[in-house]
């Protein structure tokens, strides 16, 4: 059982000045003094292509150790409030920001997808505060993803436009590749020799997530400037719906038996939203849609809702369902 204190003062600051989010503020900054510090498009790969391939590893080992029983109905779960949350996103989208179909469509493949970043710092949390989630969410998170960028998809052009090849460019985009390749080889792979790679993946990933936040923080910033006169109700919506997405996901892992940690960063999936994944596929397939606008909704005020406040909260929302 998770801790009853997690929304304490000392884990707030304790998480609030952890290398990784001080390495995002960092970046932060750096962008709104208009500083000169950058990281080549390359390194930026690079960086990204290391967390997906190590947390999938990570993940691997750790199912190959104790797969659920229940791994279908987790899935089929999963895929269920992947859909939900991008419906929910579209129609406040309309409501509240007033977008038409197509813009409201794009934003709900945004907010109905995953974060992979914001889903690592979940999994962190998870480990400082002493129970770490269950590894089979490295899979789940595939399988949040595509339903809501197809769901998406499907309500700019209709269920008649959504084709094949859409759904294979999610299925074969960089997250979902990496993260169910990287599951696939620490599962298979024997403990001897994943050892001989514990250095790089393993030892290493600290230090890597700490530069790529650094990256994310420099990312947000350039977002944030252009904002425009719909700041404040973009920032509305951009926390106030990724906090109701965290705890309806919180509940609902909580009611198909995850425990207090799983269920926690299982809410944090689906309060988090795309930046990565679901830009490529909307502009691939709505060049029409406003999809710096997403980004900027998604990197410059969900993510760091989250990563401040969000992530101690939805743990403080699971520790008190267990004890109920």
């Amino acid at each position: 059982m998770l801790p009853v204190d997690l929304f304490s003062a000392d884990l707030l600051a304790a998480n609030l000045l952890s290398p990784v989010v001080l390495a995002f503020a960092l970046g932060l900054l750096a962008r709104l003094l208009r500083s000169d510090l950058e990281i080549p498009a390359a390194i930026q790969s690079y960086l990204s292509i290391f967390l997906l391939l190590a947390i999938g590893l990570k993940g691997g080992v750790a199912l190959r150790q104790q797969t659920p029983h229940d791994l279908p109905v987790l899935i089929l779960a999963t895929i269920a409030l992947g859909v939900v949350t991008a419906f929910s996103a579209y129609g406040l989208a309309r409501l509240w920001l007033r977008d038409g179909r197509i813009d409201g469509s794009a934003i709900a493949a945004h907010f109905g997808s995953v974060s992979a970043v914001t889903f690592i710092a979940a999994q962190q949390f998870s480990e400082r505060s002493g129970q770490p989630a269950d590894a089979v969410l490295v899979a789940l998170v595939v399988a949040m993803e595509i339903p809501a960028i197809l769901v998406g998809l499907a309500l700019a052009k209709g269920a008649q436009g959504v084709r094949w090849h859409h759904v294979r460019e999610v299925l074969t985009g960089k997250t979902a590749l990496l993260l169910l390749g990287g599951l696939t080889i620490g599962a298979l792979s024997s403990a001897d020799a994943l050892a001989k790679v514990d250095a790089m993946y393993f030892q290493l990933f600290q230090g890597t997530l700490m530069l790529f936040m650094l990256d994310m923080g420099l990312l947000a910033g350039g977002q944030l400037r252009f904002v425009g006169r719909s700041a404040l109700r973009l920032m509305a919506f951009a926390t106030a719906l990724p906090l109701l997405h965290g705890l309806l996901g919180v509940s609902l892992g909580h009611a198909i038996g995850m425990d207090a940690a799983t269920s926690a960063v299982f809410g944090t999936m689906a309060a988090s939203a795309s930046y990565i994944a679901a830009p490529a596929s909307i502009r691939a397939s709505l060049p029409e849609a406003n999809v710096g606008r997403c980004i900027t909704a998604a990197l410059g005020f969900t993510f760091p809702f989250n990563l401040a406040i969000g992530i101690p909260l939805y743990f403080a929302f699971a520790a008190l369902l267990s004890r109920l």
